[in-house]
């Protein structure tokens, strides 16, 4: 064993935290040292290696921080295997699993020819003492001498004690590798489960099971979603799950206040090559946040999705409108404007107020139906609708596509059908009306998927309520409802353009320019997510300097007018240089281009993750020193994580509140895989979504932020989330 148990004493001393030497020699006298707590012996039959391990009473060790390797050339090691193991409540590393007393990790191990049968093993192991002393990871070098004639490799069966068939594959995952399984608390009344399960892998769904033995409390049916069928040689036509399920259970319980409940979770799975494990079965605490009648919080979400069970439809129905009515005049859906104008501009000197309308009611319904469609099926997969659109290559592509509309609008060439297919169209029917409105009803698909890009509590609540409960119906309803107010105001401006467009002359063509600069502005506004702050504000630059010249040439009759487009144009023209001077001076603000000359006011510094392995050990290492944490999910295309970032996280009155508290980012603008596994994990549907853990290491579920926040309300629920509600 190496010399680790040097730094006992200072670990002592810093877990007792007792004055003077007394401390320590009590401390000593205590605690074993590591050699004689992590003790060991190896043996081999020639097709595995075995590794018994032994621990006195009152010590335990971390699965997750074992580990065995050879080190020895030509020696390889298969998969790992562990015996059943129990699920311990760390106050360092959160819920793990653990091992007590004798336990024995082995492994199938094969030999080159060659080879020195004088196998040596690299060893790995971490525990704590129940009374309150974690150890050092413990390094060691054992050796193992092979028998002469080694046998075949043990496989998983001899792991496992599973039958497999003739002629299936040996190299099969242990069964915590092929189905992970975690479970925690969704709200006072909820636990989400949560399976990863190992491509090639699946569970049977006829073979879950949940119960308790805490008293007082009763769980509620299981809610799984759908899943596929397969007709199975062991027993017959099962329904099943693969890659991962997510399980809702409700419960009720007496009482309002936080608590544990224990859960026995019971569930069994096959590998499709061909073996068949046994029940799995775990046992794991849940703790509870309080409920509402304690008087805890209740976020805005939380409240909307309850509202969506169980509310009267009708009155869903126009809070949702109302809801979002409101959303429509946020940064994510104004642009939205821009495009509808245009494109009825872009019809010409002809348009009526009706048929503006018309055009207007085609656009706004191909976005709701679009927004509704896509949000459910995400949610019911458990997807990220926003993240999946905001792949670099598509915004591009439709960031070109409005390039392309604005160059069409001042001139430059002309977008219509080819005339063979017009005159197809032509001879079955007037078609080339009803064209227009399939291609305005194409564009408000697009824009619903590409332009609004933020999520809100709002959708949060309804994205939640059709992937935790399955409820389809209940949860889009909601959605298309919210997806009619967001388009509202834009029913308005489309027949306001119907009215106040001109009807022929120099003017439309004028009016059809400055539509295309609107156009530049929201390729701009795309491209910006993509790029470094610098280089944004130079793409904004052109649509202000291009709009400048247009309005410069505004020849309108009347001389009050002409002064009035001029000035404007000298505006757009003066904004557009302070925009290039901006970038040159390193500024990242289009709004305020200059403002950072004069001194930008700083922001909260994150220390960014990657994954929920890297948030575990933070949250450990904060709880061990009694902090606080706050978690931001950020991405670059997110508009209101900007918003967030520039507005509110930059106060310094919240940042002098949050001074003491561990702050945590995890950017999830690649949307890869380990993106996807934090989210999931969180039950997340996008950025920004702020989560907060009080100093005993535990998430405030019940205090989670979705979207933008202003930053006199975000401190008032940061401390009453991360120090108790009496705080201030």
């Amino acid at each position: 064993m190496r010399q680790t148990a040097r730094l006992l004493p200072l670990l002592l001393l810093l877990a007792l935290a007792g004055p003077g030497g007394s401390s320590a020699r009590a401390a000593e006298d205590r605690f074993l040292p590591p050699e004689q707590v992590f003790t060991y012996t190896v043996t081999s039959d020639g097709a595995g290696v075995t590794v018994h391990w032994k621990l006195p009473g009152g010590y335990y060790a971390y699965k997750s921080r074992m580990s065995l390797q050879s080190a020895t050339p030509g020696a390889t090691l298969g998969p790992v295997g562990y015996p059943r193991s129990e699920v311990h409540k760390d106050d360092y590393f959160g819920a793990q699993e653990v091992f007590r007393g004798a336990f024995d990790v082995t492994a199938p191990i094969s030999l080159s020819t060659g080879a020195a049968r004088n196998v040596l093993l690299k060893l790995k192991i971490q525990g704590c003492a129940d009374a309150g002393l974690c150890y050092p990871p413990q390094l060691t070098d054992a050796k193992v001498e092979m028998p002469a004639a080694a046998p075949a490799a043990a496989g998983i069966d001899a792991i496992l004690g599973a039958h497999r068939p003739a002629g299936a594959q040996r190299d099969f995952l242990p069964p915590d590798d092929a189905f992970r399984f975690d479970a925690f608390a969704d709200g006072p009344d909820r636990v989400r489960l949560v399976w990863q399960i190992a491509n090639g892998y699946y569970l049977y769904r006829s073979r879950l099971a949940v119960e308790t033995t805490t008293a007082r409390t009763v769980l509620g049916r299981l809610q799984l979603p759908p899943g596929t069928q397969k007709s199975d040689e062991y027993f017959g036509k099962q329904e099943i799950y693969q890659r991962e399920l997510v399980a809702e259970l409700p419960l009720a319980r007496a009482g309002d206040a936080a608590s544990d409940v224990l859960l026995a979770v019971t569930y069994q799975g096959c590998a499709e090559a061909g073996l068949c494990y046994p029940p799995i079965h775990k046992s794991l605490h849940v703790t509870l946040p309080r409920g509402a009648g304690a008087g805890a919080f209740v976020s805005e979400q939380d409240r909307l999705a309850n509202l969506i069970r169980s509310g009267n439809l009708a009155l869903v129905l126009a809070t949702f409108f109302g809801l979002g009515l409101l959303l429509a005049f946020t940064p994510c859906v104004l642009p939205m404007v821009p495009i509808l104008s245009g494109i009825i501009a872009g019809h010409g000197s002809h348009v009526t107020t009706g048929r503006a309308f018309a055009l207007s009611l085609v656009y706004v319904l191909g976005m709701a139906i679009t927004y509704t469609v896509a949000g459910a099926l995400f949610a019911a997969a458990g997807q990220q609708v926003q993240a999946v659109f905001q792949q670099p290559w598509i915004v591009v592509l439709f960031a070109l596509l409005f390039i392309a509309l604005a160059l069409s609008m001042f001139g430059l060439f002309t977008l219509q059908v080819p005339a063979a297919i017009q005159t197809r169209l032509a001879q079955v029917s007037n078609r080339q009306r009803a064209g227009s409105f399939i291609g305005v009803a194409v564009m408000g698909a697009l824009s619903a998927l590409i332009i609004t890009t933020c999520v809100a509590p709002p959708l949060v609540a309804t994205l939640a309520v059709i992937g935790q409960s399955g409820d389809m119906v209940r949860g889009a309803a909601a959605l298309f409802a919210m997806s009619l107010g967001m388009g509202m105001p834009l029913l308005i401006v489309g027949a306001s353009a119907g009215r106040l467009l001109p009807r022929a002359g120099a003017w439309m063509d004028t009016v059809k320019q400055l539509f295309g600069v609107m156009m530049l502005a929201v390729a701009a506004w795309m491209l910006a997510r993509l790029l470094p702050e610098r280089w944004a504000l130079l793409l904004w630059a052109v649509p202000a300097l291009i709009g400048a010249a247009v309005l410069w040439r505004m020849r309108p009759a009347r001389v009050a007018t002409r002064t009035l487009a001029r000035a404007a144009g000298v505006a757009a023209a003066l904004y557009g240089m302070a925009l290039i001077a901006g970038a040159a001076a390193g500024g990242s603000d289009p709004l305020a281009p200059l403002a950072h000359l004069g001194g930008a006011p700083p922001t909260l510094a994150f220390k960014t993750i990657k994954s929920l392995d890297d948030l575990n050990t933070e949250v450990a290492a904060a709880h061990a020193h009694g902090a606080a944490v706050l978690l931001d999910f950020y991405a670059d295309w997110c508009v209101s994580c900007k918003e967030m970032e520039r507005y509110t996280f930059s106060d310094p009155v919240l940042q002098k509140a949050l001074s003491g508290v561990v702050l945590l980012r995890a950017d999830v603008t690649k949307n890869d895989a380990a993106d996807q596994a934090l989210l999931k994990h969180f039950g997340i549907f996008g950025p920004p979504t702020i989560a907060f853990y009080g100093t005993d290491g535990r998430e405030q579920r019940a205090f989670r932020v979705v979207g933008y926040m202003k930053a006199p309300e975000f401190g008032a629920l940061a401390r009453q989330a991360l120090f108790g509600p009496h705080a201030t």
